[in-house]
């Protein structure tokens, strides 16, 4: 039996006949960039997130670099974040001119380690970027404390966390603005890029509606040098019928999570991902650790389940971030986690026989 690392197929069988009706309401419509159906995505996502507001853009990348510019963030800033993490997060700061700044990650949550968050905040430093990696919120009590203390803004990078939460509060929710990516294999996923803000600040949603639209506040009237970042109108109809069933999605990735982590319990040489406390994990991946990790990757393929790694080279060592001066060894935890973190196969659709052949064949590579 062959496992796949994801399966879209499988997750959107159930739903093409929604998607199908709403993809032709956008073609008679005609509303394809921007619009209506835009509008009433953006409504209920921000619902869904417990927010006031939420602004539809072309990406997840796209919605970090226009948090950063809607707060101001620029040239001589300094933004700290994660080496543990997609490269978006990095060069959305990059882009607004400000400098990365880097603290390593927590060995149990493999999220921003608090205990030395304070120690990398300078006169320049305007923002914390906190990482819900692999579908797990930050620490953000403690954040969002020392934060306050400096005077900083908290933009959480939640575009692998959709419907996460922290003592009950949504991904996205708790800093002034959340950003997402719909990439197609999130836990909720687009049929393309797409991205979205969400916020409670008026403010800040109404700058960044006119950064995505090219800077206009009205048509032809350009109040600011702005960006072609709007949300597709299909996407946004199609979010919007899979937003409905993120809920129960996520259910079902954290019942094969546990599933697991069980199963996997007795393995000695595995790693299973925790659970943080006061916290609801939706396991957009599910990433072990393991010990020579690229045989275990090999030899897994070799036999028919697939996997992937997320990420193999922490960002303070890639060469487009060699001018920040980073070294091998100056977040420790980050690279060791880097060489040794394996995803396993993880959707809602993914069955419990499925999940049992890849801990069979997990348990005899790695027993080999």
């Amino acid at each position: 039996m062959q496992v796949p690392f994801l399966d879209l197929t499988a997750h959107h069988a159930s739903l093409r006949g929604e998607i199908d009706s709403a993809i032709r309401e956008v073609i008679k419509s005609g509303a394809f960039a921007g619009g209506p159906f835009v509008e009433r995505f953006e409504e209920e996502f921000a619902r869904f997130c417990g927010t006031f507001h939420a602004v539809g853009v072309g990406s997840g990348t796209d919605a970090l670099w226009f948090a950063l510019l809607g707060l101001g963030i620029g040239s001589g800033d300094e933004v700290i974040t994660v080496p543990m993490t997609f490269v978006a997060t990095a060069e959305a700061i990059s882009f607004c001119g400000a400098k990365p700044v880097f603290v390593d990650i927590d060995e149990e949550t493999y999220t921003m380690d608090t205990e030395q968050l304070e120690k990398a905040i300078t006169p320049r430093t305007k923002a914390i970027i906190p990482v819900h990696l692999y579908g797990q919120t930050a620490d953000m009590d403690r954040i969002l404390e020392i934060a306050k203390r400096h005077n900083l803004h908290v933009i959480e990078d939640a575009c692998q966390a959709h419907g996460a939460e922290y003592k009950g509060k949504k991904a996205g929710s708790m800093g002034i603005a959340g950003c997402f990516s719909f990439y197609p294999g999130k836990n909720l996923g687009a049929f393309g890029e797409a991205g979205a803000i969400v916020t409670s600040d008026e403010r800040l949603k109404r700058n960044m509606q006119v950064l995505r639209d090219h800077g206009q506040e009205t048509k032809y009237h350009h109040s600011v040098v702005g960006w072609n970042g709007r949300m597709d109108g299909i996407q946004g109809a199609i979010l919007r019928v899979k937003l409905k069933r993120l809920a129960p999605a996520n259910q079902a990735r954290r019942t094969l999570a546990h599933l697991y982590s069980e199963l996997l319990a007795p393995l000695k040489q595995i790693v299973a991902p925790n659970e943080g406390k006061d916290r609801q994990h939706v396991y957009h991946v599910y990433a072990v650790r393991v010990q020579d990790r690229d045989h275990v990757l090999k030899r897994l393929c070799e036999r028919g389940i697939g996997c992937g790694v997320h990420y193999p080279i922490p960002i303070h060592l890639q060469p487009a971030y060699q001018s920040l001066g980073y070294k091998t060894g100056d977040f420790p935890v980050a690279e060791q986690c880097a060489l040794e973190f394996l995803s396993l196969p993880m959707f809602p659709e993914l069955t419990t026989v499925q999940v049992e052949r890849v801990v069979q064949e997990l348990t005899q590579v790695v027993s080999m």
